[in-house]
């Protein structure tokens, strides 16, 4: 059974919103949440980017019942995976209190975030490498013993973690092509993408088990030219092409970029539903379901979150309840 979750944006609301946002997707009832890490937003128009885990602490607090995952967190450059081993560990013992489910989301990461302190940015096989062994420091501070670490990418000497939960949370490890889908069996407990990629078979051939994410794109209003014109605006940047979106520094390259796309782009591309009929909405769903996940999450595009609640509330959520 699929488990339907809401996105919240950290691009596009600031983080007293997206806690609001948070307890309005438990109202309505979506199974969870999962929200983005990011130091920069990709165009000027989204407008924030506040720090994921000041906010996660509002939304564990705020929250009863809405399981979290961040997706996904880049452990390996602009913030220490010992940094970062503590403040999942902290986060995941907050919504356990509760008995809320947290899930780590980590990949391998965008320049446009992890460049802010001027380290050099690695090729890609170079950053998984990096992922790897992230991981694995993590794992280690999360039994909270005392650990000290010298790798070939990071350092950890004397670090004991206190607070940790009474279990692990999942580390879900993001991929979009079979090599990496590959590589996220091998030391993940769980796999996350964006779109119904095919690439779930090749994590589940090579013995990766655990949770399936992946993210639906949507913008929901009266009429669909009211939706292209809003998606448009707000995020364009999901219509550009290839490695882009991992390679671009700043949000006004972005914005340079997606001077390429065009509103029919987004009007015909499969990566945004932008179709006011519900049927669409629970199509697109079920095409996720086929392709192996088993918890989507619903991005909506836009200032408007309140009258895309309603909308899934009344036509969509039923659907798979």
């Amino acid at each position: 059974m699929v488990e339907l979750g809401y996105a919240l944006s950290s691009e596009e609301h600031g983080p007293m919103d997206l806690v609001n946002n948070a307890v309005r997707a438990e109202e309505v009832g979506f199974d969870f949440a999962s929200i983005s890490d990011h130091f920069h937003p990709w165009i000027s128009q989204q407008g924030n980017a506040p720090f994921v885990w000041s906010t996660l602490g509002g939304i564990a607090a705020a929250t009863d019942d809405l399981d979290l995952g961040v997706g996904v967190t880049c452990p390996i450059i602009r913030i220490h995976p010992a940094v970062l081993a503590q403040a999942s560990a902290t986060v995941a013992a907050m919504f356990e209190e509760s008995g809320q489910q947290f899930y780590f989301g980590v990949g391998t990461g965008e320049n446009l975030n992890e460049h802010v302190l001027g380290d050099h940015w690695p090729t890609h096989h170079v950053r998984l490498d990096m992922l790897e062994e992230a991981v694995s420091v993590i794992r280690k501070l999360w039994t909270g013993e005392m650990v000290s670490h010298h790798g070939d990418h990071y350092t950890v000497e004397n670090a004991q973690l206190f607070t940790t939960p009474a279990e692990d949370p999942p580390i879900c490890v993001s991929a979009y092509g079979d090599q990496t889908a590959k590589k996220a069996a091998d030391f993940g407990d769980g796999f996350w993408s964006v779109g119904p990629q095919d690439v779930v078979e090749a994590f589940e051939n090579e013995g990766g088990e655990g949770p399936k994410f992946s993210q639906l794109t949507v913008c929901y209003a009266d009429s669909e030219d009211e939706a292209v014109e809003t998606a448009y605006e707000w995020w364009p940047n999901s219509i550009l092409p290839g490695q882009l979106a991992t390679e671009l520094e700043t949000h006004t390259f972005f914005e340079q970029a997606c001077q390429m796309v065009e509103k029919e782009d987004v009007r015909e591309a499969d990566s945004i539903v932008t179709d006011p009929d519900p049927q669409a909405h629970v199509e697109n769903v079920r095409e996720f379901v086929d392709a192996g996940y088993d918890h989507v999450y619903v991005h909506q595009i836009g200032p408007n979150q309140e009258d895309f609640f309603e909308f899934y509330d009344e036509n969509v959520l039923p659907e798979f309840r």
